[in-house]
């Protein structure tokens, strides 16, 4: 198992800019997001992982390619990191779903745990499909450094299940978190796989983002 993966979130698309939700819509980079990425990746060019993965959306593909240049590797999309399936709110603006559905939009801001969006996801099913994910792709190097592209907000998705750091606003962009943050990975792993199947209820009680 690596000691450390790299986790690096997707640089920004225009739903972004505008506070739009973009849950599994498949949208490119906007100019700001290009220059996002290409500005962490001369950052992590000094010290190369092994490898580099990317989820199989076009934001976290076109971000892995920009990487890869900077740190000579070929991108390997993988599966089971799409993004947060956010269902009929996909496309509205953060403002209109707190304006329509309030209630709703309460409920999710409160425990997130608790509520899906209208034909969407729950948070406890994309963790659950998340972490076996990356299980797949952590077997497969016993050592090292590897990095992995995410798009916003799986990122913090992938940030509590690897180091138990809380998620924090899921729908905000703005995060304590750089673009690129390095997370240890052996430790922390092992420590929570045990919980996959029979502790799952109460980990996720107990991780209400705050």
């Amino acid at each position: 198992m690596p000691d450390h993966l790299i986790l690096i979130r997707a640089g920004i698309t225009d739903y972004d800019l505008q506070e739009r939700i973009r849950g599994t819509l498949d949208l490119p980079l906007c100019a700001a997001g290009v220059s996002e990425a290409e500005n962490a990746a001369a950052l992590l060019a000094t010290a190369s992982p092994a490898a580099l993965y990317a989820a199989d959306s076009q934001c976290a593909t076109e971000t892995a390619r920009i990487f890869g240049r900077a740190c000579d590797l070929r991108p390997r999309r993988v599966a089971g990191f799409a993004n947060l399936n956010m269902g009929l709110w996909q496309g509205m603006l953060v403002d209109d779903i707190r304006r329509k559905q309030p209630r709703l939009h309460r409920q999710w801001q409160d425990n997130p745990w608790a509520v899906a969006p209208p034909e969407g996801e729950l948070l406890e099913d994309a963790c659950v499909r998340v972490e076996h994910a990356l299980e797949k792709i952590l077997r497969r190097h016993p050592a090292g450094r590897i990095a992995l592209v995410v798009p916003h907000p799986l990122d913090r998705v992938v940030r509590w299940i690897v180091s138990g750091r809380s998620m924090g606003d899921l729908w905000s962009l703005e995060s304590e978190h750089d673009p690129v943050s390095e997370l240890p990975v052996a430790a922390q792993w092992l420590s929570r796989r045990g919980s996959l199947e029979g502790g799952r209820a109460a980990r996720l009680r107990d991780a209400t983002p705050t």
